[in-house]
């Protein structure tokens, strides 16, 4: 079952192409993972999957349904998402900045429910921030802030997250927190994932199914084990490297070797890469 889908999408900033007739879909009731190298385009395919960027050409397809064809509030009602690098208007407290991914589902006729209370205190109190509503987003550190922004996105409600690079900013604790939390709520409540990740091990413990992006499109996708090999690793981000099991998860793992690119300086964005 697909929820999420595109359609020989083409994405362009200016003049330059940067997604060029793209068509994949998006697992339903899965956590899919998008990554690849600096300015490969998996931002820009998060941002226009999410409505936040209109296509050149072709379409991106929710429910079915075209997504730059729906109303602003019809997306928010079935999508959640965090870009990356959210900002708060001074002075808004983590109380209202939490409520407010409730705003898609009120109307004239619809006013703040008991339902809406439950779910704003429910994404608090799983992202950890029920002692700080009272608290300014902008006082809070950067790993607290993040965690606001992602308590916004599951009061929503949404059957689909898309959250790009929910891991800014914080520690490494709060990294598995993070994304054990969004585990869960795939897990538990069926909800489908779709973000961007940098770290290729963290991307193969919590995927069911992983993106590579390359090259104006996608280099392979499914499961992170059919993924994540030597040879996408050289061709994507001109790395060499060993693939190993993870010996908590059995996950594959990849372990880097050499001094860095393998086509040095000369390779920009992998756009003169000869691999």
């Amino acid at each position: 079952m697909t929820l999420l889908q595109t359609n020989s999408l083409t994405l362009s900033y200016g003049d330059t192409d940067i997604i060029k007739d793209l068509t994949l879909d998006v697992p339903a009731g899965k956590i899919t993972v998008l990554i690849g190298s600096n300015g490969c385009g998996k931002s820009t395919l998060l941002r226009s999957m999410a409505r936040l960027l209109k296509p050149k050409s072709g379409s991106v397809l929710l429910d079915g349904k075209e997504i730059h064809r729906t109303s602003t509030k019809e997306v928010a009602r079935n999508m959640a998402i965090l870009p990356q690098g959210p900002t708060a208007p001074e002075g808004l407290t983590v109380l209202q900045l939490v409520k407010q991914g409730r705003y898609p589902h009120q109307s004239w006729l619809k006013q703040w429910s008991a339902e809406d209370e439950r779910l704003v205190n429910e994404a608090l109190s799983m992202t950890g921030l029920t002692d700080l509503i009272d608290r300014t987003v902008d006082s809070l550190s950067g790993g607290q802030r993040q965690r606001a922004w992602i308590a916004m996105t599951l009061a929503q409600n949404t059957d689909l997250i898309l959250l790009d690079e929910p891991t800014t900013y914080l520690d490494l604790s709060h990294q598995i927190e993070v994304l054990d939390l969004l585990y869960d709520l795939n897990r538990e409540q069926g909800r489908t994932i779709v973000m961007v990740l940098h770290d290729l091990n963290l991307a193969c413990r919590y995927a069911d199914h992983m993106i590579a992006v390359k090259n104006q499109g996608v280099h392979s996708a499914g499961a992170p084990e059919d993924v994540l090999t030597p040879d996408m690793v050289r061709e994507v981000f001109c790395m060499e490297c060993m693939i190993a099991e993870d010996p908590i998860f059995g996950t594959p793992m990849c372990v880097p070797h050499g001094k860095g690119r393998i086509c040095g300086e000369r390779c920009q964005l992998n756009k003169v890469c000869d691999y």
